[in-house]
C-alpha cells in the first residue's frame, strides 16, 4: 500500500501468536491473534476502508502474517518489526466463557488428551506488574513507529497497551488531526496510584472503554458503584464511558446528555471468547464515525464481538454471510434500554 493513501481509520494495540483452549475443550494452536487483529477485524466487520495498523513484534514473528493483514486492504506499514526476537506467545485456556487462564499449559493440554504444542515449549506465563512511569517497556509505542502519513487520519481507536504508549498516542494524536480517540485502558496501570495520570490522560478523549474489572482496580476505596464510577471519569474531560461487562452486555454514559443506557450482549453461539472486547473497540469506532451516537457505536461494537466469538480466530468473522452484521444490528438495537 503506497505511503499516499489516505487513511480515515487508526487503530493501536498488540500482535500475538495464539495458543488457545476453548470452553469446549477444543485446542487452535499458533495462530493469529492480539488485541490489535481483533479490533481491526472489529472495524471491518463494517467498513471498507483502509485502516492503519500501530504495533511492534520481533524479527521472529511470522511475515505471513503481516501480509495477510496487509491483503485485507490494512494499512502495515505502522507495523515495526524491530531487529530482535520478542516472545509474543499468548496462551489462554478457559473452563467457562469467562476469563480464561494462562498458567500451567502442559497440564491443560494433557487434561484434555492433547499433544502439546512444540511451538509453545519454553513458555513462561506473563507476570502483571503495574507499569513504571520511568521506564518504557520493549514493546512501548515510540514516535518512529507512527508513519507520517498516519497523522492524516481522523478516527482511532487504542487497544489495551502500557501507560507510555497510551500517554504517547493520546498526544500526539489530539495535536494532529484526529478527532475521534476511544481508548481501552491497560490493566497495567488500572491501579489507584495512576489515578491522578489517569485524569491527565482522558481529557479530550471521545470514549473510555474499559472493563468492570478494570474500573472496580482503579475506584479500589472510592466507590462500588458503576454508573458513579462513569459519572467520576466523564469529569476528566471525556465524552463517552463504555462498560463492558462480557455477556451481561455493555453500560454506557453520555456526559454532555447525562443519559444511561444499557446494552445486552448479542445472544451468540460462543466458540472462543478471545478478543470480544477488542472487537468491540473496532466495531464501536465505525459505528461512532458513521453515526456519532454512542448508544449506535455501541451495538455496532456489540455486533461485531458477537460475530468474532462464533469462531476459532479472529479472521473467521470477515467470511460472514453478506448482510448478517446489519441484520443483527437491527436485532439488538430494540433492546437497548435506557436506565
Amino acid at each position: 500500500m503506497p505511503s499516499s493513501t489516505l487513511l480515515r481509520y487508526l487503530i493501536a494495540g498488540q500482535l500475538k501468536q495464539n495458543f488457545i483452549i476453548t470452553p469446549t475443550g477444543e485446542a487452535f494452536s499458533d495462530i493469529l491473534g492480539g488485541s490489535l487483529t481483533y479490533a481491526a477485524v472489529g472495524l471491518k466487520i463494517w467498513e471498507n476502508e483502509p485502516a492503519g495498523l500501530i504495533s511492534r513484534v520481533g524479527e521472529d514473528f511470522p511475515r505471513q502474517w503481516v501480509d495477510d493483514l496487509k491483503a485485507l486492504n490494512f494499512d502495515t506499514q505502522g507495523i515495526r518489526i524491530l531487529p530482535q526476537a520478542l516472545d509474543l506467545r499468548q496462551f489462554l485456556a478457559y473452563t467457562d466463557a469467562g476469563s480464561p487462564r494462562s498458567d500451567t499449559p502442559v497440564a491443560n493440554f494433557a487434561d484434555l488428551g492433547l499433544p502439546f504444542p512444540k511451538a509453545l515449549l519454553g513458555y513462561v506465563p506473563p507476570v502483571q506488574e503495574i507499569d513504571s512511569r520511568t521506564r518504557p517497556s520493549e514493546f512501548a509505542i515510540r514516535i518512529k513507529d507512527v508513519p507520517d502519513h498516519y497523522l492524516d487520519a481522523s478516527a482511532a481507536h487504542l487497544c489495551p497497551l502500557d501507560f507510555h504508549s497510551h500517554q504517547f498516542l493520546t498526544s500526539l494524536f489530539t495535536q494532529n488531526k484526529i478527532n475521534t480517540l476511544t481508548l481501552d485502558p491497560g490493566e497495567s496501570y488500572m491501579h489507584p496510584i495512576f489515578w491522578d495520570d489517569l485524569s491527565l490522560l482522558l481529557n479530550g478523549i471521545t470514549a473510555f472503554q474499559t472493563s468492570e474489572e478494570k474500573l472496580h482496580a482503579i475506584f479500589r476505596g472510592r466507590s462500588t458503584d458503576l454508573w458513579e464510577m462513569a459519572e467520576e471519569i466523564a469529569r476528566f474531560g471525556c465524552e463517552i464511558i463504555v462498560i463492558k461487562r462480557k455477556a451481561r452486555g455493555q453500560m454506557i454514559y453520555n456526559h454532555a446528555s447525562h443519559e444511561r443506557w444499557s446494552i445486552p450482549a448479542y445472544p451468540s453461539r460462543v466458540i472462543d471468547p478471545t478478543g470480544a472486547g477488542d472487537a468491540f473497540g473496532g466495531g464501536f469506532l465505525a459505528g461512532f464515525r458513521k453515526t456519532y451516537d454512542p448508544v449506535e457505536a455501541a451495538l455496532f461494537g456489540s455486533i461485531s464481538a458477537s460475530m468474532v466469538i462464533e469462531g476459532s480466530a479472529p479472521l473467521y468473522a470477515l467470511d460472514a454471510l453478506p448482510r448478517l452484521a446489519e441484520a443483527r444490528l437491527e436485532s439488538l438495537r430494540s433492546m437497548a434500554r435506557k436506565v
